[in-house]
């Protein structure tokens, strides 16, 4: 069994201390491919940092919404020159996000085109963040849409309306710890969402699922989400991690 972690922010201060054992257990718990979205230019470096001899590595160039306060105007030269190499498989993480500040949504939103600009024209996969901005983000990427434009909605914890909206235009779902709290609804909503449009993630060091909630999030804890999607759509682990690791594949160009 392979599992794979699509959206893990493993290269950040909080697995200083122990890296090497958190990697070890990703490894033994089935993960052998992690993706590295970037938050803002220093991610980059950070990155570099990552290595372990039974796991892969898959890396993203782009400038978080709640970095963009901080490298606003967006130097789109340097991410379109970093997103067009082989080095890195996806532009972002880009998106918007309301819930910290409301003050440079104008400016998020221009940041957002401008990595839905890159992604277009690189031909990578645009990996977008959302926090109580759904309407907006989709309204957006629905204009940017010209039928080239891939990508996934990370974190997903959007209503069956929503889901199918941004599946209608291309875009994949990112399953990750929510999913396994009670109350919070997902579950239900991912239940009718189709497996074959569907990521694992963690979201580490954020995001923890039950019962590790509250704690730090590790790549390991994929295999916890894997379980609970086989419960919703009633298959094995194992098909669940054959499929979403095969999606993962195909939206990022793994061969």
């Amino acid at each position: 069994m392979i599992l794979t972690d699509t959206h893990c922010h493993l290269y950040l201060d909080q697995f200083e201390p122990d890296i090497r054992e958190v990697l070890d257990r990703a490894y033994n718990a089935g993960i052998e491919h992690i993706f590295l979205p970037a938050i803002e230019w220093e991610s980059l470096d950070q990155m570099q940092r990552l290595t372990h001899p039974q796991v892969s590595f898959y890396k993203m160039a782009g400038i978080h919404p709640c970095s963009v306060e901080d490298h606003y105007p967006i130097d789109e030269e340097r991410l379109f020159e970093l997103c067009r190499s082989e080095e890195f498989v996806a532009v972002g993480e880009t998106g918007l996000d309301y819930y910290w500040s409301k003050e440079f949504i104008k400016e998020q939103k221009k940041s957002l085109r401008i990595h839905c600009r890159i992604a277009k024209e690189s031909g990578k996969p645009i990996v977008l963040h959302n926090r109580e901005s759904t309407t907006d983000l989709l309204d957006l990427i629905e204009q940017e849409q010209d039928g080239s434009l891939r990508g996934v909605w990370h974190c997903f914890t959007g209503s069956v309306e929503e889901g199918k909206r941004a599946l209608d235009m291309g875009l994949y779902l990112g399953v990750g710890g929510v999913s396994t709290f009670k109350n919070a609804g997902v579950d239900v909503v991912i239940q009718q969402m189709p497996i074959e449009r569907l990521l694992l993630e963690t979201d580490a060091p954020y995001l923890a699922p039950s019962p590790h909630r509250g704690k730090r999030n590790e790549p390991s804890y994929i295999a916890i989400i894997a379980k609970k999607l086989a419960a919703i759509k009633g298959i094995s682990v194992d098909e669940v991690a054959s499929i979403t690791t095969q999606n993962a594949f195909e939206l990022f160009g793994i061969h």
